[in-house]
């Protein structure tokens, strides 16, 4: 079985909306507001692309980075490379610019990490990763979390009321420009 993974920038209150920029967010781009750039802090994004063997987005996360990523060779060689996966109910096709397969549920997700291969991460596509997470489908959570309090904004975990989940910490950093990398399993 592959293990998924949900990866995400976020702030010390749970607010992962818009970290680079998004049009309607009043705190769009808040990762680069007021933050030094310290190049070891973004190391985990790197190791992530050499990690993973495919990519799972939602449907707005997918529109938002088809048009994008693909120039970007350099920054995002691995996942340009790799094979990528749209979860949407809506989208008719993917976008010719970034190729991906249409995944239309949470069930078609869990079929997918039932095979064979290196992890499959989800990366921004805050509606999906909660989805995962309420089903049960997360295996571990790679966040770089920021020194910073947004207040309201989308959230990397929903509210549904459920069972608790136990997270094991297992990787752990903090960077001279106060972001923290934590490393969760999702413990089962």
């Amino acid at each position: 079985m592959r293990q998924l993974i949900v990866t995400a920038f976020v702030s010390l209150d749970g607010v992962m909306e818009a970290p680079g920029g998004e049009a309607g967010y009043r705190n769009t781009g808040w990762t680069f507001k007021d933050i030094e750039f310290v190049p070891e802090a973004y190391a985990l994004k790197g190791a992530e692309q050499e990690e993973a063997g495919a990519l799972l987005l939602g449907r707005r996360s997918y529109e938002a980075f088809a048009p994008v990523w693909p120039s970007m060779t350099e920054e995002f060689a691995g996942y340009n490379s790799m094979p990528r996966y749209v979860v949407s109910t809506t989208l008719k096709e993917e976008d010719e610019r970034w190729p991906a397969t249409i995944l239309r549920s949470v069930d078609d997700v869990a079929a997918l990490k039932e095979g064979e291969g290196k992890p499959i991460i989800v990366n921004g596509s805050g509606t999906l990763g909660q989805s995962l997470a309420d089903a049960g489908l997360v295996d571990r959570y790679n966040l770089l979390v920021f020194p910073k309090l947004l207040g309201a904004g989308k959230r990397l975990f929903s509210a549904a009321d459920q069972d608790a989940v136990k997270l094991e910490l297992v990787e752990h950093e903090a960077y001279a420009n106060g972001i923290q990398k934590q490393v969760f399993d999702v413990v089962r």
